[in-house]
């Protein structure tokens, strides 16, 4: 199986296992590029702009975008438009007529997109709800965020409200407010607040289930201005928490342990021409929501461009006082999206983390490549190189290394599952520490509905 692994993953990526000849080129800051920002705002009007969505993601749907449902809710043309079998001759019976002439009927039949805001709210209305509810089983445990194995449990039941500010001639103010329940519940929480802040360990904990507020934010926007105040998601990584937003059920070790969740404080984007935006603001912290523990005051900002129409380029970085993390830290996530074919897409991501007064360091390669077979079955590769100091400063740094394998398979707009296979090893026992099962192969599936 390792073999396997070892053969795909090199073919995909063969640049990644020079990771330990690399490593000492990462420890310093590199200068990036600017940043693409084609990306996914499922979440809030300036989510991450690194979050670009990846194949047959149902994030569109859980949006509750009356636009978005109405393009799903033409799953004929959209069967054509990647290739399937289905003819383009307007039929109002879906794809899989073949009573107005189709000669060949397409497999792949989305069906309409279900929204609540669809039915709570008037088009062009600047509110809208929405939610998902995701199960998921794992065979054995990560220790990021799938860490109760053996059983299918729930995940993430979630619920969201917005109103959207649209500020084209004058300023306008806008709202967002996330609320989610499941075993995800201790991993979304603001676990940077001290003890009794917020959501954590504030009565929120119910055995294997938790309740967490990942987002609480206003917005105020005119123009090519906006600026979020409050309690949000952050600007780092490519990986996120809300499930719909990810090609893989598991998370990449990168994503879980060298990088923030969420922050509280206000954060400014500015959109400088169609090709560039730019972000800059100031958070107490890492993970804190409406808390300052031990002092933390970080700057959080990047920028995000497109390089080409088929190439992204996206820089996040904090500085500054991480609070429980440690002070006088600095990090950094790159990641580069490139749509090689209309079926194919290739993201590459490396971030850098290094906390001066506690010794932290970390740092790593991810590499992802998807690729669409129709709307409703798409395949997906995730190899990672992670390298970390398993204590503190003076300790010898180890590496962990994982391959994920997986499709996304949707049987209606509304609905993804997502088995995978994915292969963890390490070269030092110490790697062991904290990371759940190493050196073997984890099976995973989770469902996620959305409306």
């Amino acid at each position: 199986m390792r073999l396997s692994t070892w053969a795909c993953a090199w073919a995909m990526t063969g640049c990644l296992f020079m990771g330990d000849a690399m490593a000492q080129e990462l420890r310093q800051p590199f200068s990036v590029q600017p940043a693409g920002f084609d990306y996914n705002r499922y979440l809030q009007e300036e989510s991450s702009p690194s979050d670009v969505p990846p194949p047959v993601s149902i994030s569109e749907q859980a949006e509750g975008n009356q636009e978005h449902a109405e393009s799903h809710s033409e799953p004929h043309a959209a069967s054509a438009a990647v290739g399937g079998s289905c003819c383009d001759t307007g039929c109002d019976s879906g794809c899989c007529s073949t009573g107005c002439g189709c000669s060949t009927c397409d497999w792949c039949c989305l069906g309409e997109a279900f929204s609540i805001s669809s039915y709570l709210f008037c088009d062009g209305s600047p509110w809208s709800v929405g939610g998902w509810t995701q199960f998921g089983y794992t065979q054995r445990s990560t220790g990021l965020f799938n860490n109760l194995p053996g059983d299918i449990n729930l995940a993430q039941q979630w619920a969201w409200i917005e109103k959207e500010a649209h500020g084209e001639c004058c300023w306008d103010w806008g709202f967002r407010a996330d609320m989610m329940y499941g075993t995800d519940g201790y991993d979304t929480q603001a676990f940077g607040n001290d003890p009794g802040e917020w959501d954590f360990q504030n009565g929120f904990d119910h055995g294997r289930y938790a309740f967490a507020i990942p987002q609480l934010y206003g917005v105020l926007e005119k123009g090519d201005l906006s600026i979020k105040f409050g309690h949000f998601f952050t600007l780092v990584g490519y990986e996120v928490v809300p499930a719909p937003d990810n090609f893989f059920y598991s998370h990449s070790y990168t994503m879980y342990n060298s990088e923030p969740f969420t922050h509280t404080g206000a954060l400014a984007t500015y959109s400088v021409s169609d090709n560039l935006e730019v972000y800059g603001g100031w958070t107490a912290g890492w993970d804190t929501g409406f808390d300052v523990n031990d002092g933390g005051s970080n700057f959080l900002g990047g920028f995000s461009a497109s390089l080409t129409d088929d190439l992204s380029l996206t820089y996040i970085t904090t500085i500054g006082d991480f609070g429980f993390l440690g002070d006088d830290g600095y990090s950094h996530s790159v990641v580069l999206d490139a749509t090689l074919t209309d079926r194919l897409n290739y993201v590459f991501q490396t971030d850098y983390l290094d906390v001066n007064s506690t010794g932290q360091l970390s740092y790593g390669i991810n590499q992802y490549l998807f690729y669409t077979i129709n709307d409703c079955l798409a395949a997906g590769a995730r190899v990672e190189w992670w390298k970390y100091n398993p204590n503190v400063a003076g300790e010898s740094m180890v590496s962990l290394y994982e391959a994920t394998f997986g499709v996304n398979f949707r049987p209606h707009s509304n609905l993804v599952i997502r088995p995978e296979i994915r292969d963890n090893w390490a070269p030092s026992s110490k790697a062991a520490m904290n990371n759940g099962d190493v050196n073997t192969s984890i099976f995973g599936v989770d469902v996620i509905a959305t409306y």
